[in-house]
């Protein structure tokens, strides 16, 4: 019997990355264990291309869903973007500079910050493991940006959400926001990609474990939420897998009956 050929999402920070920002080996092994029986391995991420690209490499992964839906490939083609505006970002940095809130702007190939140097930039993005981003306040009046960051606390965000109705806020650390226009989700750049893959909802896996994910894992046929994901995030899949670092993915996988 043929088995039918499924699409598996995943994100990356603390799914397919453990705490130390490494792949474990058992996720690696199932990933590739996919790939062997022809299924079609995704990656669906908050974070821009150009910050996993080893990681693609390494897995041997060349389509994704990145910026949180607002940047997808399929097999090394662009098929679908979705920018801010321009004006809406120039009055939003201006909101934020208002209350000492650093703001980054990232397109598809870096991301620059509008503050050269500010200990929420330092403590957030040193989490995820990644170089300080370089300074140019005017980068985004030059390039087409798929998403921003805002670098501010937790009591700040709804100050926010009020004055910016028509983009969306989604917190991924007590000092870091991403930005996304109104529309945009990681689960919006999966039907995307589902379109050129012409694959049912039902057919297509997905494993997250932070508030970005709430959407994706809700959209896919079967949403996995890691054992380390937020209660929301369990809330919203349909299976909950083990921790990261016990074998979540594989486990998870076992689970749904993909291994």
């Amino acid at each position: 019997m043929t088995m039918v050929k499924k699409t598996i999402f995943f994100d990356i920070d603390g799914t397919i990355y453990d705490e130390d920002k490494k792949v474990p080996a058992s996720a690696r092994e199932a990933i590739a264990e996919l790939q062997r029986r022809g299924h079609n391995v995704v990656i669906a991420t908050g974070r821009g291309a150009y910050m996993f690209k080893q990681l693609r490499e390494e897995l041997g992964i060349d389509s994704f869903v990145s910026l949180n839906g607002q940047y997808v490939v399929h097999k090394g083609e662009v098929i679908y973007t979705n920018r801010l505006e321009t004006d809406v970002l120039k009055e939003l940095t201006l909101f934020a500079e208002k209350n000492d809130h650093p703001v980054a702007y990232i397109d598809a190939t870096d991301m620059k910050v509008n503050t050269a140097e500010h200990v929420n930039i330092v403590t957030s993005i040193g989490s995820l493991k990644l170089a300080f981003p370089t300074y140019d306040a005017e980068y985004f009046l030059l390039n087409d940006i798929y998403q921003a960051i805002i670098f501010c606390p937790q009591e700040s965000q709804a100050a926010y959400e009020e004055a910016y109705p028509e983009l969306k806020f989604v917190r991924w650390h007590p000092l870091g926001m991403d930005v996304l226009p109104g529309n945009g989700s990681k689960a919006g750049g999966i039907a995307k990609m589902l379109e050129i893959l012409g694959v049912d909802k039902a057919e297509v896996y997905a494993f997250g474990d932070g508030l970005n994910d709430v959407e994706m894992l809700s959209y896919v046929g079967h949403g996995i939420a890691m054992g380390n994901a937020e209660e929301e995030v369990k809330a919203a899949a349909t299976y909950v897998t083990k921790h990261v670092s016990e074998d979540g993915i594989y486990e998870g996988l076992k689970m749904v009956g993909l291994l």
